[in-house]
């Protein structure tokens, strides 16, 4: 699989593995599967963040992960975390995903405009933290230990739903944190719809991480403003053109955005194993 150097010396596969799934909506067994074949497939890039798997995700992705660190890129975020309802959570999570996928088979349910009622659910499991330094390098040293690994490669900020209040002391703290070997690049995760929030610092980021699809709106202004920078792009398929196949969005995205990584959450093996051949 081609790789691309998001950052100098850190190589990522084109496709990255998106890791939000896993221990959610996805169960241990699906999901160990999943990224054992993505290995084998050739992706080395998982995006993590501390909220994935209502706090759980970092932990199971770093055991499998651990055997493979120096050949792997892990990203995770800081700013949400998972908060005590999901510890409580926990045990009934299997009988959660069974609820869900029944919902799924509900096609005029599905296609509702209150399709996001499960995301807006399970809002309730997460706590926004203050965007600070302090909770910055607590975030850090939390999921060092869940990932059970001495360095995180990239380390965003996940989403912030404002304006960045201590942006300074934040990429100060970075710094440090790559000169003290915890972290190796610092970036800003966040949804295009947003962008302005971010304007006077964005560019401060050694890499940005944002939704786009080919069709969506603004993609093209994305594609004149990122297309040669280094930039991790989700929801690649989602919203966009309805004139492009899977396939051909994902292809549309390496050829505009060559120098970026193209996250996809895979957990059918047909899909990983055909999303994987594209690149």
């Amino acid at each position: 699989m081609r790789k691309v150097e998001l950052i100098k010396g850190i190589q990522s596969s084109v496709l990255g593995f998106g890791c939000a799934p896993i221990l959610g909506s996805v169960d241990a067994k699906s999901a160990r599967m999943a990224v054992e074949l993505a290995l084998d497939s050739g992706i080395n890039h998982f995006d993590l963040a501390r909220s994935y798997g209502y706090g759980e995700a970092e932990k199971f992705v770093g055991k499998l992960l651990k055997p493979h660190r120096s050949e792997v890129v892990i990203a995770t975020k800081f700013g949400i975390k998972a908060n005590w309802k999901a510890q409580i959570l926990a045990p009934a999570k299997p009988f959660m995903r069974a609820v869900m996928d029944r919902i799924k088979i509900n096609k005029s349910f599905v296609s509702s405009p209150k399709e996001n009622v499960g995301a807006k659910y399970a809002d309730n499991f997460f706590d926004r933290i203050p965007l600070t330094a302090f909770e910055m390098q607590k975030s850090v040293e939390q999921s060092l230990r869940q990932l059970n690994c001495d360095y995180i490669d990239y380390l965003f900020i996940h989403e912030p739903l404002q304006k960045i209040l201590f942006i300074d002391e934040l990429l100060e703290m970075a710094q440090k944190l790559k000169s003290d070997g915890r972290i190796r690049a610092f970036g800003l995760a966040y949804m295009r719809t947003q962008e302005s929030l971010h304007e006077s610092y964005i560019n401060q980021f050694d890499l940005l991480q944002f939704d786009n699809s080919p069709g969506a709106v603004g993609y093209a202004k994305s594609v004149n403003k990122r297309s040669l920078k280094s930039n991790v792009i989700f929801s690649p398929l989602r919203g966009g053109t309805s004139d492009l196949t899977a396939e051909e969005k994902l292809k549309t995205l390496t050829n505009e955005f060559p120098n970026s990584v193209i996250l996809c959450s895979m957990y059918n093996q047909n899909h990983i194993m055909n999303n994987a051949s594209l690149f």
